[in-house]
């Protein structure tokens, strides 16, 4: 297992659990956002990857489209009337009409494709490295990045993303932490230790099914976390 050593100058938060809701065990959490009661949620894997809307409240599926079977689904982001799905090492995003789910078109991209976030402005999209992609929210064509470092160093595996209050925040894969990033400088300025989570969970592969999986209700400032193959979505507070 990775691990990533917190530098003593950078805070660590922990958090406590709000309210829980049941997750389908079966999806393999890659890209996760919120959006009136539901939960949108990109499931990885070449079996079973897809997009899918869920009930926050009661885990129900209510809308799915998969990806064919060469892909490996990733990350997701909403922008104006569109989804935005990305591959792992396809170099293909799928356009998905935000409603109906309708395939629209795909974009093209080099090196591999891991989560996504946006602000007003801006998409930020992550592939594994200490990179963050920015992209334009119209034409998703990079415009810049940002340079991610802990204590001066570069910060590998950032993997799924969620901009929350200004800061982005990052699962970093294969850690029980979230990192929260400056974008304005790529400096992690806090983790958000989540390991009591992950110390609950019960998978058949602790490798694998790790904490992945951020998703943030602006409108009643909630914060949600869930994992791959993970049985529960936690609504948490960072203490």
């Amino acid at each position: 297992m990775i691990m990533v050593a917190a530098p003593v100058d950078v805070p660590t938060s922990t958090v406590r659990i709000v309210h829980t809701y049941p997750h389908d065990r079966q999806a393999f959490t890659e890209g996760l956002y919120y959006e009136d009661g539901y939960l949108f949620e990109s499931t990885g894997g070449y079996a079973d990857a897809g997009l899918r809307k869920v009930r926050l409240e009661t885990g129900e599926v209510v809308q799915r489209r998969d990806v064919p079977r060469q892909v490996f689904g990733e990350g997701i982001v909403a922008s104006g009337s569109r989804i935005l799905q990305l591959s792992w090492r396809e170099g293909v995003g799928f356009i998905y009409d935000r409603t109906t789910f309708a395939l629209l078109g795909e974009i093209h991209y080099p090196g591999e494709g891991w989560a996504m976030t946006r602000n007003a402005a801006h998409i930020f999209m992550s592939d594994g490295t200490p990179r963050i992609r920015v992209l334009d929210p119209q034409t998703f064509a990079q415009t810049g990045s940002i340079d991610v470092t802990v204590d001066g160093k570069p910060l590998e595996q950032i993997n799924e993303l969620e901009w929350v209050k200004g800061e982005i925040y990052a699962n970093v894969w294969q850690t029980s932490r979230i990192a929260r990033i400056d974008p304005a400088t790529g400096h992690v300025v806090g983790w958000i230790d989540l390991s009591n989570l992950a110390a609950m969970q019960h998978v058949q592969d602790p490798a694998d099914d790790v904490l992945n999986g951020i998703a943030y209700d602006a409108a009643h400032d909630r914060l949600f976390v869930t994992g791959k193959r993970w049985g529960a979505v936690y609504e948490i507070r960072v203490r």
